[in-house]
């Protein structure tokens, strides 16, 4: 399953929501019998990379968007989560 574009409002934020919904997308995936989930962010994004690694993700991969972003330096992390078998 992968996770994608997951945002709460400014307004919103420092209150839980992005460890709940998260916790609700791994809850999902792992009742329908998925094996992993897998995400993307980019290396400006540390506050979502430490949500990821704190919920059990792990950075698996990294790349370049683009040439241009290869010329600036510019990493998509890639993370992905194993999931047990359904109980």
């Amino acid at each position: 399953l992968e996770l994608k574009r997951m945002s709460v409002s400014r307004d919103h934020r420092g209150r839980g929501i992005s460890k709940a919904l998260c916790g609700e997308v791994l809850r999902f995936a792992q009742a329908r019998g998925y094996g992993a989930v897998v995400l993307y962010t980019s290396m400006v994004q540390v506050v979502a990379q430490r949500l990821y690694e704190s919920q059990g993700f792990r950075k698996v991969g990294s790349a370049s968007p683009s040439l241009l972003g290869s010329f600036f330096c510019v990493q998509i992390f890639y993370y992905r989560r194993e999931l047990s078998a359904r109980p």
